[in-house]
């Protein structure tokens, strides 16, 4: 095999009670839709001829140093908690130390039955997989910590949910795949030596400067708070922030509902299973002070006395919010060109926020047309614009460069939800030029490219997509 991937597996290192050895199911014909020559580079992984790699990323062949296994997990569903969950279509080879050296997992998503699968077929179709690839990929390239799509592979084989699709596996990189549900499920179980276990490894693969279960806590806290403020200033919506879904990295993960919004409203809901909006835009703050609350529950359970934790952990999750909101305030005053705080940012901010949502204009693009000739053009009441830009305009005598900074922060371009769709529906069709497009113009979000400007259009009418569903 000419292909090598530098395997140095921690993970399977530990106890079995944390996984399921599996290798994964053979497929009946894959083929390479692609491959990250990118990230390969940074993984220390030398690509081979594109049959061999199908075979690999496809999960025909186990490469040599891969320990494959299924990681147990538990976790909180729309508020609900599942005692039992863990990866049911997913199979982890293995880890490599890239050449920056930080360690990362790299797992195939799709790639059939496992013991956690319960009724489910392990399998994911074309759609999500292409989905994720896009959409990480682009996360990526506008600065937010995300998993990160390594290769997609076509099956050959049709998977059955509500009609016949062409199936698809995707190769996911992360720094790691421990999620808050990995730490629920043993809390749970009252298995405290696990949970301990759990916790040390978290530490030393993560944060090793954090001692102790309120160490691993705080860090978390920290990174959440950086990533979900990120969130907010490019309007993605996650959709599905159950706490298996909540990464102990500070990584995005699990690209299923997830969309960036096009009008700017803060109660945006895309997830077809999110019926009462429980994942919305405007609430994704607070269900991340949810989930960390329900980490802080499982962590403080392998303590000698709990109740010694209780309040060190209260503390530290009230904490959050106000993190956030610090976070929150810097990433947004960066998309008006601001460096320095003011007293008055907060509401600056707001009042352009409301304008946006009163004029129901496209969050991307105004931000990227502001201090341009085009700005006004975003606004049905261009009058209540002026006034605001002449606030502005007041605020930022002061700034040394704001438009260059703005160009830096507002991105020309994201994967917008109709434009994944169409993708997906020519790439069903056999035509996967949408999708490498896709991916070579959202590689540099923040630079103008002339000749892809028909990318930035939000939908019309008639292209809007309302709902994203799981799918996978």
């Amino acid at each position: 095999m000419s292909m090598h991937i530098p395997f140095d597996n921690s993970y399977a290192r530990l106890a079995p009670v944390f996984y399921s050895k599996q290798v994964p199911e053979v497929v009946k014909s894959p083929s390479l839709i692609a491959f990250n020559q990118d990230l390969a580079q940074l993984l220390g992984v030398t690509p081979g001829e594109t049959d061999e790699m199908a075979q690999v990323f496809g999960g025909n062949e186990v490469p040599a140093g891969a320990e494959p296994l299924a990681q147990l997990y538990a976790g909180h569903q729309f508020g609900n908690y599942n005692p039992q969950l863990g990866d049911g279509r997913a199979i982890l080879l293995g880890e490599t130390v890239g050449s920056d050296g930080i360690r990362r997992d790299i797992q195939l998503k799709g790639s059939g039955r496992t013991a956690y699968s319960r009724s489910g077929d392990g399998r994911a179709w074309l759609g999500p997989v292409l989905r994720e690839y896009v959409v990480s990929e682009a996360m990526h390239a506008l600065g937010i910590p995300t998993t990160r799509a390594l290769a997609a592979v076509a099956t050959g084989e049709t998977v059955w949910r509500e009609t016949g699709l062409p199936g698809a596996v995707l190769t996911r990189v992360a720094g790691s795949h421990l999620r808050v549900g990995s730490f629920e499920i043993f809390a749970r179980r009252g298995d405290t030596a696990s949970l301990k276990e759990l916790t040390k490894y978290a530490l030393q693969r993560h944060y090793p400067q954090a001692e102790g279960p309120m160490g691993l806590l705080r860090a978390v806290r920290d990174a959440q708070s950086k990533l979900i403020a990120a969130w907010m200033g490019v309007g993605f919506i996650h959709g599905v922030m159950n706490t298996d879904n909540s990464s102990i990295s500070g990584e995005t993960i699990d690209y299923g509902p997830c969309a960036f919004m096009d009008v700017y409203h803060p109660q945006t809901v895309f997830s077809s299973i999110d019926r009462n909006g429980r994942y919305a835009y405007d609430n994704q703050p607070d269900i991340a002070v949810w989930n960390l609350a329900q980490l802080a529950s499982a962590l403080i359970q392998q303590l000698d006395d709990p109740q010694e934790g209780v309040e060190e952990a209260t503390e530290i999750v009230h904490a959050m919010p106000a993190l956030m909101q610090e976070h929150w305030l810097q990433n947004f005053r960066a998309k008006l060109g601001i460096t320095t705080p003011h007293d008055g940012d907060l509401i600056l901010i707001s009042d352009l926020l409301g304008l946006i949502a009163q004029n129901q204009s496209d969050f991307t693009n105004t931000f990227r047309a502001l201090g341009t000739d085009t700005a006004r053009d975003q606004f049905t009441k261009p009058v209540e614009y002026d006034a605001w830009q002449t606030n502005w305009q007041e605020r930022m005598k002061d700034e040394p460069d704001p438009q260059a900074l703005m160009r830096r922060t507002n991105p020309a371009y994201i994967p917008r939800n109709h434009r994944i769709e169409q993708m997906i529906t020519a790439a069903v069709s056999g035509d996967y030029t949408p999708f490498h497009r896709l991916n070579q113009v959202l590689a540099q979000p923040f630079s103008d490219q002339p000749k892809n400007t028909d990318l930035r259009h939000p939908p019309t009418p008639d292209e809007v997509v309302p709902a994203t569903f799981c799918g996978t």
